[in-house]
This record gives structure tokens, C-alpha cells and sequence, in this order.
């Protein structure tokens, strides 16, 4: 499956702003990025197994709340940074 790496967590695939990861649910999908890029897991699912405030995960455009969410071949999932100001 096809990753789309926001820029704040491309420290982690070394500038890749695109990678490609496996897994039947996200957080399969997750597990398999952190054992390739070390750490990035952390900083986009918390202590409690949720992802972070400030983070959002899609699957194919639509908006991914559990990291239980089955994922299909040939799935695009993008990492988004969410932007907070007032």
C-alpha cells in the first residue's frame, strides 16, 4: 500500500514524502512503518492506541478514526499534520 508522509514525519523516512507499507488494518499498516522508520508510530498513535489530537489518517480520501479500520490492496493512506492556531 501506498503511504503519503506528511513533512513533519519525514525525518523519520528519510525525505521520502511517499512509502510503501503492509497490513490488513492500520494499525498493522502502523506497526510495519515503525519497524522500517523507528519511532514514527509514537508520533502518530498515543499511549492509549488512539491517534493523536493532532494528527489524521485517511484510507483512500476518507477520514480513518480506529487504527482497527481494515485496509484493502492497493489502499492510499495519507498522514496528515492538523493545523491548530486561534
Amino acid at each position: 500500500m501506498r503511504v503519503l508522509v506528511p513533512t513533519m514525519l519525514r525525518s523519520y523516512t528519510g525525505g521520502d514524502a511517499e512509502v510503501d507499507a503492509g497490513g490488513a488494518t492500520v494499525a498493522e499498516l502502523l506497526d510495519d512503518l515503525d519497524r522500517r522508520f523507528a519511532g514514527l508510530r509514537f508520533r502518530v498513535i498515543d499511549e492509549q492506541q488512539r491517534v493523536r489530537q493532532h494528527v489524521r489518517i485517511f484510507v483512500d480520501g476518507e477520514l480513518c478514526r480506529e487504527i482497527s479500520a481494515p485496509l484493502s490492496a492497493g489502499s492510499v493512506i495519507q498522514i496528515v499534520g492538523a493545523l491548530s492556531g486561534g
